[in-house]
């Protein structure tokens, strides 16, 4: 095939070739066709995406991504990384050289010196059917044929993002059938911009306008908050006009946008002056009446001349996302967005769950009558009923820093490993690492036969550690914090008869036996055995000057951003287990005096909503190309497996006899070299790690607490087996390989 069908100008886009151009391309040109203004633009086909996934052999490894577990199965964070996998992809893979000179000519010819707008045009992309609006990628200010060419295998990446895919599903759509053509149009740098809706999404007798200063990348981003105008449908009468703060504006930068404070002289003039609203919502009259149907059409304002930008029909199931799809897409955030909610969560969040906390542990629960001991019940559960909401509604989305910071990374370094970024994110201050260390502490004065040492190092660990691994004791530590108060709380015993087996009351302490048994597995290894690490201040400076020096600043925020997110995503769980725990003592205490408690004074769990849709079955759907995960097996059933596929969350290969972990008495008796086997490893669990030759993990996700202390110790981890714990049994001679996220057993 050659060149020009592979880039179709918009004079000659029409319904003939809209399964080649997509549904945006289409829309754009028969606006102009129409009248109505709008940028300049070419259409890049989906022949060229078939054509490059074909000659690259990349539509099989997409297959292979998307094949390793039922879709329908998959947590937050597996689909977040199966996206990020598949993303990497595209960067990794170069066009072809002939498909390169065949897309470079026309591109080169139209947009020399020109910046660029590239944009998704998929087939069946904003139809009445389905809107996929902010499901696929945009890239605003790309200049010059290498961006822009790089640009649109991004745009090709997205078609299979997390977001997309679940649309899919929930549309009864193949994603294996699915294609993608691209729009590259001219950019227009409006002063103002926004959205007008011809009909309201919620009021089909009104219609909605939003605008903001600059580019409206900062409306689609939620960033900037847009002033509203909502009119009566029928006459375009004003009927109440929702003025915002307009303190930021979107603007062009040297390298795609950024986010800028709005000039004084600005901020107290609406984005659209009140002979201008007429025009807008005309706009939009026009669009529905050329499409026959209420249209979405995104627009902008240049030296008073107004542009469409792009136009869609409303959707109904576009703006009600099914069955958690619309918690889930809540938990992707921009960079702006989570600076904000670091900061609350920094300030506010953890600082109110520290104080809870130390507040209720300083009333031991032995001195009060049962009226006293109700009334701390309650309390209690009311301090773990905000430490859950807190969970959810910040701690959670926040995880979303360490994504995007991997995002940006791959995009600059562009590295084989697509979770190369978490090399830099490791090392953080993290209570799990601190409390690993004092552990090794205790093992080298035991490895050097120093008692007393020993004995002063196990009180510390079990003072200062004991409440955050569960041991007893209420302590802890928070993440950028001070030290959790200890003085509510410490550890019983002395530690030179616990450390030399012969104090007899210290020797029955558990959480005395259990942290000395794996120091004393510990000491048995030579000092010092730890996995060599890449420099994670060397990758940091190469990823930090792979930016035009202009932008270097921001990407030092976004790589301590990532860092916080990390940090946090290991920690969480410690604030909100401190609060579970005071609950349950108190919950246990009231057990011991034979008091009835309602069983909505129990601990709350924490519950995410699915992310999946739940669609008819589709014959071929990449989420149900292979058969469901196994059931369970009868009682008493050993199930045999040979090869389990999971997720690949440690580079590296490991060997060793599994130790399936259910308990506490499974970890006491773990052993050097062992592969640690679980449904999930619990912050309190990590303590055994450093043991450890490779982790498996029935619980999925790159963002998950096994998975992040896997990459701090260099450690092969595959996660998201199904039924892990079932499948393989302790004592099994297991490979597991955690660059592909295959276990072998046998």
């Amino acid at each position: 095939m050659t060149g020009p069908a592979y880039v179709i100008p918009q004079t000659e886009i029409d319904e003939r070739v809209a399964a080649r151009v997509g549904g945006k391309a289409l829309a754009l040109a028969r606006m102009a066709r129409a009248g109505i203004v709008v940028p300049s633009f070419v259409a890049v086909t989906t022949d060229v995406y078939a054509a490059y996934l074909e000659a690259t052999g990349l539509g099989v490894r997409i297959l292979f991504e998307l094949e390793r577990k039922d879709f329908a199965e998959m947590r937050w964070e597996e689909l977040w990384d199966a996206a990020l996998r598949i993303r990497s992809l595209f960067l990794t893979t170069p066009l072809p050289p002939d498909l390169r000179a065949a897309l470079a000519q026309p591109i080169a010819a139209r947009f020399a010196g020109v910046a660029t707008v590239v944009r998704s045009s998929a087939p069946g992309e904003d139809s009445a059917g389905a809107s996929f609006a902010g499901l696929h990628e945009s890239y605003v200010n790309v200049r010059g044929v290498d961006a822009i060419l790089e640009h649109v295998k991004l745009v090709w990446a997205s078609l299979w993002s997390d977001a997309a895919l679940l649309y899919r599903r929930e549309l009864g759509l193949d994603p294996t059938r699915s294609v993608m053509a691209v729009v590259v149009q001219e950019i227009v740098a409006g002063e103002r911009s926004g959205v007008a809706f011809s009909c309201h999404p919620e009021n089909d007798t009104q219609a909605l306008l939003e605008a903001v200063h600059g580019l409206n990348q900062g409306l689609v981003d939620g960033v900037v908050e847009p002033d509203r105008w909502t009119l009566d449908r029928r006459d375009g009468a004003l009927l109440e006009h929702h003025q915002a703060e307009r303190l930021e504006m979107m603007s062009a930068a040297a390298d795609g946008v950024r986010l800028m404070p709005l000039p004084g002289d600005r901020r107290g003039a609406a984005p659209l002056a009140a002979d201008e609203v007429p025009r807008v919502f005309g706009l939009a009259q026009r669009a529905e009446r050329h499409f026959e149907a209420p249209q979405d059409v995104e627009w902008t304002l240049r030296r008073n001349e107004l542009f469409a930008l792009q136009s869609r029909p409303i959707t109904t199931l576009a703006g009600k996302a099914g069955d958690g799809r619309a918690a889930y897409l809540s938990l992707t955030r921009s960079y702006d967005s989570l600076q904000r909610l670091r900061r609350r969560i920094e300030d506010e969040d953890i600082p109110s769950l520290v104080a809870a906390a130390d507040r209720l542990a300083a009333t031991p629960l032995e001195g009060l009558d049962d009226a006293g001991l109700r009334a701390a019940l309650q309390d209690r559960k009311a301090a773990h009923d905000r430490g859950v909401d807190v969970y959810i509604a910040d701690f959670i989305p926040f995880a979303h820093g360490a994504r995007l910071f991997g995002s940006a990374y791959n995009d600059v370094v562009r590295p084989e490993d697509p979770y190369e970024f978490t090399d830099l994110l490791t090392a953080t201050p993290m209570l799990s690492l601190r409390r690993n260390a004092a552990l090794e502490q205790l093992a080298a004065c035991l490895r050097d036969g120093d008692e007393a040492a020993a004995a002063r190092a196990l009180t510390e660990y079990l003072t200062e550690f004991g409440d955050a691994a569960g041991l007893g004791g209420q302590g802890g530590a928070s993440p950028g914090a001070p030290m959790l108060s200890a003085g509510a709380g410490t550890a019983t015993g002395t530690a030179t008869g616990a450390a030399t087996g012969t104090d007899r009351d210290a020797v029955h302490d558990p959480a005395r036996e259990e942290v000395l048994a794996v120091a004393r597995r510990l000491a048995r290894r030579p000092a010092g055995l730890t996995p060599a690490r890449p420099d994670p201040a060397e990758r940091a400076r190469r990823f930090i000057e792979a930016h035009p020096e202009g932008e270097q600043a921001r990407a030092a925020e976004l790589l301590d951003l990532g860092r916080a997110s990390w940090r946090l995503r290991d920690d969480d769980n410690l604030y909100l287990g401190r609060l579970e725990r005071l609950l349950t003592a108190a919950l246990n205490e009231a057990a011991r005096r034979g008091l009835q408690v309602d069983d909505d004074l129990r601990p709350r769990e924490v519950t995410l909503p699915s992310p999946h849709g739940a669609p008819p079955p589709v014959a071929g759907e990449a989420g149900q190309a292979t058969p469901a995960g196994p059931s369970a097996p009868p009682s008493g059933v050993r199930r045999q497996a040979r090869q389990i596929v999971g997720q690949p969350a440690g580079p590296g290969l490991a060997v060793g006899l599994a130790r399936v972990v259910a308990d506490r008495e499974d970890l006491a008796a773990f052993e050097d070299g062992e592969i640690l086997v679980c449904d999930a490893i619990a912050p309190e669990m990590t303590f055994v790690v450093p043991l450890a030759a490779g982790i498996v993990e029935r619980r999925g996700g790159m963002l998950i607490h096994g998975a992040i202390i896997a990459r701090e110790y260099g450690l092969p981890c595959v996660t998201g087996v199904p039924l892990a714990t079932d499948l393989i049994h302790t004592g099994d001679r297991l490979t597991v390989d955690g660059y592909l996220g295959i276990v072998v057993v046998g």
